[in-house]
């Protein structure tokens, strides 16, 4: 699974970073660290960055699974 998080739609609020702080992380100023583009999420964190993207205020946060030809 990949998270890929939008840089335009990302506004700081950390949610993400509060529910699943082994998925995501913050920059100094509170956004996202990785606005912008895709991560890996790390083997058995699934749930743990579905949490953090649906809690996303703005939906910044996209999911895709492996299987999906999405980048």
């Amino acid at each position: 699974m990949k998270a890929k998080i939008d840089d335009v739609l990302c506004t700081g609020h950390g949610r993400c970073y509060v529910l699943a702080e082994r998925v995501y992380r913050l920059d100094e100023e509170g956004y996202n660290a990785d606005r912008g583009s895709a991560i890996d999420v790390p083997a058995g964190l699934e749930a743990d960055a579905r949490r953090g993207a649906q809690n996303c205020p703005e939906g910044a946060i996209v999911l895709i699974d492996d299987e999906s030809t999405e980048d």
